[in-house]
């Protein structure tokens, strides 16, 4: 009898863990990033920890707090400006932080992201990976390739990558210098759903992952480049009309990204079913804004909402606004 007890219990557990959600977070860190991921069996994957101080760190904190978590097992700085690492010191008081994970020295020495680089050096020493384009991330029932890091893209198409028609006209840019272009990206799979998550990825860079191949397929949901193809130095259509998403998450600011020029190349996706965006966009008109109901933050103030999407293994993902509530659910193509 103990022993079927014991049995039954084993398998109601492991069907309960399989009918969990992934569970991706985007904290509002003002036009910064950070994107919290809880796997169906409770690992912890962060992408960036926002600005530097005490808010951003608070706000990743209390979505993990809300996650059930005790820890973050995996950090993912995509690239050292201040808006993407300087939340590490704050929020390493708050959490513990297991294994650390970059794309290797900054490219910046006494420039802007000189000071946030040493900080996150001096915390990660000794837990620290530096991941290079075609890594897998050890992460149990996800799969997390690293696309793009230090400068360097896949060499190889991924996902059903290949040829890409839309190079054709393709516009291109001067290659870009800064930290921005060494950005980590990574495709996270999980069964049907992929999200692609670039950081701040330049647009020479993009280019370099969508011309003349399709280095990363197609995925379900994108997190826009540089908070919203900030100022066009990121957003390159050729990537992104490859790519397909049938949803794009935007981790802008009020007043950081998404301007008109960047809305008409998400909303000219091919296919693209919905675009969710941490602010309202306070300089652009309703025509460059997404509804309302998809806006986690629809004022020029300090509120914190955020967005979350829970997906299940059957591929069909559900996104929630914090601020409203406000629900819609997709199902995988």
């Amino acid at each position: 009898m103990l022993r079927f007890t014991l049995l039954t219990f084993v398998f109601a557990a492991a069907l309960a863990a399989q009918n969990r959600t992934l569970d991706i977070y985007w904290a509002d860190v003002e036009g910064g990033g950070a994107t919290l991921i809880v796997t169906p069996s409770g690992q912890s994957f962060l992408t960036d920890t926002g600005n530097p101080g005490d808010r951003d760190a608070g706000r990743i904190f209390e979505l993990a707090k809300q996650a059930g978590l005790k820890k973050i097992d995996y950090l993912l700085i995509t690239h050292y400006h201040g808006d993407h690492v300087g939340g590490v010191p704050a929020l390493a008081k708050l959490i513990p932080v297991e294994r650390y994970f970059d794309h290797g020295e900054t490219v910046e020495g006494e420039g802007r992201g000189a000071g946030p680089w040493i900080a996150y050096k001096s915390l990660a020493e000794g837990k620290r990976t530096v991941v290079k384009p075609g890594d897998t991330l050890p992460i149990a029932g996800i799969k997390v390739e690293i696309v793009s890091a230090a400068g360097q893209v896949l060499s190889k198409p991924i996902n059903g990558g290949g040829p890409n028609p839309y190079c054709a006209n393709a516009k291109q840019k001067e290659p870009d210098k800064t930290e921005n272009a060494q950005s980590a990206g990574f495709l996270l799979t999980f069964g049907k759903f992929r999200f692609l998550d670039l950081g701040d990825l330049t647009w020479d860079k993009e280019m370099a992952l969508a011309c003349p191949d399709n280095k990363v397929g197609q995925a379900t949901i994108v997190q826009a480049t540089h908070h919203g193809f900030f100022n066009d130095f990121s957003g390159a259509p050729a990537l992104y009309d490859a790519v397909k998403p049938q949803v794009v998450v935007v981790n802008n600011g009020a007043k950081k990204g998404l301007q008109p020029s960047a809305w008409d190349t998400i909303a000219g996706i091919p296919g693209i079913e919905a675009i969710w965006q941490l602010h309202l966009a306070v300089g652009s008109d309703s025509a460059h804004n997404t509804s309302e109901p998809r806006i986690a933050n629809n004022e020029d103030t300090d509120q914190g909402h955020w967005i979350k999407a829970s997906v299940s293994k059957d591929g069909k993902f559900t996104l929630t606004n914090s601020r409203n509530n406000h629900s819609e659910t997709y199902t995988s193509r």
